[in-house]
């Protein structure tokens, strides 16, 4: 019985214990999580404006910034203290550091110095304002370049400044510094070194500009430059010739829209080296700014048209259309087939010659480089491809393909400049991957069942949506072999565009789309 007694106690003993044990564990969490909501709770109060103006004693702090765009505008949208003078929240640690450091040297300010000794007028220059303002906080809130109501010169210091970002070594502040706290006196953009942005830059360096289109008195490669630009491309004499279009069904991953093979017959072309770069793209919309609203039936009209004597061009983007990857020479991304076709007609007019889109024959041909295999270089597309049970186990080949084509496996999620790969054949660069490329043709799954087994120049009219080629960053092998076939998704491609009604020059909701262009010769030439 003694026994029993005895270990009895001990159970109950070591009861006791685990419940004195869960109950400190369990006011430990409850008091840690009142901690931590606490600590929050103070965080958000610290954030609020009221927080932030306890502190700040400039005599206008309050009124300025309530006068400022950021808080006095159509839009209802007002710009908090946080917004601008803390990292993005996205950047959670930069900004909880940043929101520390800046808290308690404000405090020991407001505790220790006298209000009345500090120079507003100095502190409220550029040189002080740029150590509060950090530059990710502009763009975070501002994802369009081009605002309502911008002006053509605003558009051009806006491009100039994204391409030169770091070369200029300013922030989106050293032209806005009244954006957040209204100055009266204060004259936008009194900076040089952004050419064009409003009186007071420096004016744009003309002296590179062309004064003439590039003269071609022979059918060979020539360099084009655009008259009133400082911008030049390369053109590709690509000879005529008969070529098998399409593919048979002995070809790994063959659709059915690349059937029936068929001779096809195409004139001699010049083509661009690569696709159109945003150098190029801007150079036009620079030159064509307005408010974008001819019909595209009459762009697709005037095409066809020699006397047309100007061009509207596109509207302003919603957003960055470059994706924020870089301008310069990367191709030119994110416009509609009709933007694509006023570009042409506008260099056509500034050359004088007939710029246009390539018909899909004359893409596949010279795609091809002459080639009559999957690709213009060595490779079975099972080879290259992700696609397969086998890949579940043994990784695609990249040495070859990778020399060639920017695609799902080498691109890092982005386009790449023309340099990054080696030519086909006819010297021509991203005929497969990087972006899709438009053609002039309607799109027509039974295409090259029409017209008989042997065609000359053919060109489809007839259906709702264009040809694309040439496949995109994203893709795999499969789907850049030279005969695949792709069509656009207008819808689909507009789907998230905000604006109402959507627009006629941009897409929003697909990144790998640009184009290539084609120049008819003309008997001077030796093309015809």
């Amino acid at each position: 019985m003694i026994k029993k007694k005895s270990s009895r106690y001990a159970l109950s003993e070591k009861k006791s214990f685990f419940q004195k044990k869960s109950f400190f564990l369990l006011a430990g969490l409850i008091l840690g999580a009142g901690c931590i909501i606490g600590l929050y709770l103070t965080s958000v109060y610290f954030s609020t404006d009221e927080s932030c103006l306890m502190c700040h004693v400039h005599p206008h702090v309050e009124s300025s910034w309530k006068l400022s765009k950021h808080y006095n505008n159509g839009s209802g949208t007002k710009t908090h203290c946080i917004a601008c003078h803390l990292p993005p929240q996205t950047h959670t640690w930069s900004h909880y550091t940043a929101k520390a450091g800046l808290g308690l040297r404000d405090v020991w300010g407001y505790l220790t110095k006298d209000s009345a000794d500090y120079d507003w007028d100095r502190l409220s220059e550029l040189e002080y304002a740029v150590t509060y303002i950090p530059n990710e906080s502009c763009k975070e809130c501002h994802h369009s370049l081009f605002p309502e109501g911008i002006t053509g010169d605003g558009v051009t210091a806006h491009l100039y400044y994204e391409d030169n970002e770091k070369k200029l070594d300013l922030q989106c502040i050293s032209c806005h510094l009244d954006a957040g706290h209204y100055n009266p006196n204060y004259s936008h953009g009194k900076l040089t070194g952004i050419p064009g942005a409003s009186a007071g830059i420096s004016a744009l360096d003309t002296s590179r500009f062309f004064k003439a289109p590039a003269t071609v008195a022979s059918f060979t490669n020539y360099t084009e430059q655009i008259p009133g630009t400082a911008v030049s491309f390369k053109m590709v004499a690509v000879p005529g010739g008969t070529f098998k279009m399409g593919s048979t069904d002995k070809e790994p991953f063959h659709q059915a829209d690349e059937s029936p093979v068929r001779s096809v017959s195409v004139s001699p072309f010049f083509m661009a080296e690569a696709e159109v770069t945003w150098d190029q793209y801007w150079a036009f919309y620079a030159n064509t700014m307005s408010e974008g609203r001819t019909p595209p039936e009459n762009v697709y009209a005037n095409n066809s048209r020699p006397d047309v004597d100007a061009v509207s061009g596109p509207t302003p983007p919603f957003g960055f259309p470059d994706q924020g990857w870089g301008g310069g020479d990367r191709p030119a991304i994110t416009m509609t087939h009709y933007a694509a076709e006023t570009f042409c007609q506008w260099l056509s007019l500034k050359t004088g010659k007939k710029y246009r889109l390539p018909t899909e024959a004359e893409w596949e041909y010279a795609a091809r480089g002459g080639t009559e295999t999957p690709y213009f270089f060595p490779g079975n597309p099972k080879k290259f491809s992700d696609e397969g049970f086998w890949r579940k186990f043994i990784s695609a080949d990249v040495d070859t393909i990778g020399s060639y084509v920017i695609y799902g496996k080498n691109s890092k999620n982005k386009t790449q400049e023309p340099s990054a790969v080696s030519a086909n054949p006819f010297g021509l660069k991203n005929m497969l991957g990087n972006v899709m490329e438009y053609c002039a043709d309607k799109y027509s799954a039974e295409a090259y069942s029409k017209g008989g087994e042997s065609v000359v120049d053919p060109l489809v009219t007839e259906g709702s949506e264009w040809v694309v080629r040439g496949g995109n960053y994203t893709s795999d092998a499969a789907d850049l072999r030279v005969a695949a076939r792709d069509y656009t998704k207008h819808d689909a491609w507009l789907k998230t565009d905000p604006q109402q009604p959507k627009s006629i020059w941009w897409y929003s909701d697909i990144r790998g789309i640009g184009f290539r262009i084609v120049c008819e010769p003309d008997a001077s030439t030796g093309g015809l």
